[in-house]
């Protein structure tokens, strides 16, 4: 649909009619000198115009009223609507700490009869956890031996997603400090809405790194009213090779997890702890994590508008354009026209 930003600059249209028949014609006696010249012309004129069987002069009318439309409808600023698109009016702000310690490179995700690194299922699935979260701020912090922030809260989850997958193991060192990413968690998230902060956090060791200790980042972030979801990640039985000695032989890969301290961070803060031994069990506590923490949405719309106010004035231009270049071509077959009679009359030949 085109509505007008401006439609009372329509009103203007009959205004060179207004100007035209209603001031006052220009009269006065003023006295002039006779140049044969202009009757040449004047007849010079009446032959092109007689040869091209039309006068210009209705053509350069019809032209100077489009201009005239063209313009008034640019300056009363069409736009077009576009289909209304809901909006949330509300989220969450969401923090995301992933470990990229160096045990996240195990290979004990099994899909089929095929075992993936850590490190590759947890990108994957927290990629797809990313597009169902509109309307959330997200934020990204790694952490192995030291805890930064990747991505600030954002509503630009496709930069955040896109931070994820260029994430590199043990970039942040080999050990793990949960305590520090929960400290650097808190700062970020202390000063935002108290209903809408959340921190997930996935690990799949204990904290043998950092500054503060996790039971007591987990002390203050209850303190600033953060709710913290944690997510033990890793396999409890694989089989390996037993190399020299050939066979096998069952191990569990996950014999570092401190899952109490997880359980007492989530319980701390008003969260739930998770344990993901799989890729399916992985994938259903995000799925389980989205349900939790819904998207509330207001009943509230977004109608993209495109300004079309170039389109009149574009073709303003063109008209303008062309009845110059017209206006030029007759002058230019006046002229030829003239010094031909021109010539006639210096020979001593009427025309």
């Amino acid at each position: 649909m085109i509505e007008f930003a401006a439609p009372w600059v329509l009103l203007l249209m009959p205004l060179p009619l207004f100007v035209y028949f209603l001031l006052p014609k220009i009269q006065g006696n003023t006295q002039s000198i006779e140049v044969p010249f202009f009757a040449r012309a004047s007849l010079a004129n009446n032959e092109l115009s007689h040869k091209a069987g039309r006068s210009p002069k209705p053509i350069k009318l019809v032209s100077l009223v489009l201009i005239w439309l063209c313009l008034l409808t640019a300056a009363a600023q069409p736009l077009r609507y576009g289909t209304a698109v809901p909006i949330p009016t509300e989220g969450r702000d969401l923090m995301l700490a992933m470990d990229i310690s160096g045990s996240m490179s195990t290979a004990d995700m099994q899909i089929e009869n095929e075992r993936f690194a850590r490190i590759l299922i947890v990108k994957h699935i927290i990629g797809e956890f990313l597009d169902e979260r509109k309307g959330d701020r997200v934020g990204l912090i790694l952490f192995g031996t030291n805890a930064y922030l990747q991505a600030p809260l954002t509503f630009d989850l496709a930069t955040v997603k896109q931070f994820l997958d260029e994430t590199t193991l043990r970039l942040a060192g080999e050990r793990t400090a949960i305590g520090d990413a929960i400290g650097l968690a808190v700062k970020r998230l202390k000063d935002r809405p108290k209903s809408q902060r959340v921190l997930i956090l996935l690990t799949d060791g204990e904290n043998n790194a950092g500054n503060i200790e996790p039971k007591q980042a987990a002390d203050l972030a209850a303190q600033a009213g953060i709710k913290i979801y944690t997510i033990g990640v890793g396999a409890e039985s694989i089989e390996v090779s037993r190399g020299f000695f050939g066979g096998t032989q069952r191990v569990n890969p996950s014999s570092d997890l401190d899952e109490t301290t997880l359980q007492y961070i989530s319980e701390k803060t008003g969260g739930l702890y998770f344990r993901a031994r799989n890729p399916q069990e992985l994938q259903g506590i995000y799925a389980t994590l989205d349900e939790l923490e819904v998207i509330e949405q207001e009943k509230a719309i977004f109608r993209p508008v495109e300004h079309l106010y170039y389109l009149p004035l574009a073709l303003a231009v063109v008209l303008l354009t062309v009845m110059f270049s017209f206006i030029l071509i007759v002058n230019t077959r006046l002229s030829s026209l003239f010094t031909k009679t021109s010539d006639v009359k210096q020979s001593g030949v009427e025309p």
